[in-house]
This record gives structure tokens, sequence and C-alpha cells, in this order.
């Protein structure tokens, strides 16, 4: 078996980091999913858009580092009527496969639960099966999809919400 490899997770955004995330994603959803620059962009575009909304009470990031550089991310976004979204889960390919994902959705889920939403939501692509898997776990459902070729491929767009206001 593998040996994990070492990392740190911070809960804080630091100078560079909304670069680092655009840059992440534009990686790796290029090199194993063929996406073109535009996805990296929309990732751009909708960073600005959780940054200019950031509140330190409502929401959390999650910076996986290892050597000083990004290798992963997710974060919980407020949204109006008590809702969270859940925006950019990734990990670099050499750090899967050792429980960090699994822990990041755990940690992600715990601040839910402690800020008592009612709901969350997510959208995703098809062929992510690993991070849908994460996401059923922790009791999110898939409520719709449609065909798409944005980004410059074929794919299938999933939503997914979480509906905890009943357990409280």
């Amino acid at each position: 078996m593998q040996k994990s490899p070492d990392f740190l997770i911070r809960n804080t955004l630091a100078p560079g980091d909304l670069g680092q995330v655009a840059a992440l994603h534009g990686k790796v959803y290029s090199e194993e999913h063929d996406f073109g620059i535009g996805f990296e962009a929309y990732v751009m575009e909708s960073l600005l858009e959780f940054y200019r909304a950031y509140n330190l009470k409502k929401d959390k990031v999650w910076v996986v580092e290892s050597d000083g550089k990004m290798v992963g991310f997710v974060l919980l976004m407020h949204r109006p009527a008590n809702r969270a979204q859940l925006r950019y889960f990734i990990l670099a390919k050499e750090f899967r496969g050792f429980g960090i994902g699994s822990r990041l959705m755990k940690e992600w889920m715990d601040f839910y639960h402690d800020r008592n939403y009612d709901a969350a939501y997510l959208y995703t692509t098809s062929g992510l099966e690993a991070a849908v898997s994460l996401y059923e776990k922790m009791g999110f459902r898939k409520i719709s999809e449609m065909k798409s070729k944005n980004y410059g491929v074929a794919m299938l767009e999933q939503y997914y919400e979480l509906i905890t206001s009943a357990k409280k």
C-alpha cells in the first residue's frame, strides 16, 4: 500500500488562493476530462462571486496544501433561504485514494450542521464517480441532469440536493 502524502488543511483564505483554485480546476479538468479554458474562466468568475459574499460566520473554505502548494479545495457558500452550496471540491490526482476527500466532506458536513442550514446543493458533471459517491454517502441526492456541451465536451450536468430541515 502506498504511503499517504504529507498534507495540511487550513480554513483561511490567503493571497493567491483564489487564483490557485481556478488554476487547479483548469489543470485537472483539462487533463482528466478534456475541458477547455472556458471552464477555468467560469471558475474564476464564480470565485469572485464567492469572495464578494464571503461571510466568516456562514461560509468556510478547506485548502489542502502539500509542500506549500494547493492540491485540493472545497468550500461551503451560504445562499438565500438558509441553504448552503458545496463548491469547487477538487483534489489533485496524486492525493486521491488516501481518505483526504472523505475527510473534506466530513468536515464540510460538520460545518453545515453546526451552522444549522436547512438544505444544501451542488452542481457537478458526469464522469466524476468518486466525488458523486462521497456526495451520496453524505446524503445528497441527484435531482436533475441535462445534456450539455459546455467547456468543449459532451457531458451531463447534474444537480444534487441535501435536505436536512426535517431532522431538526
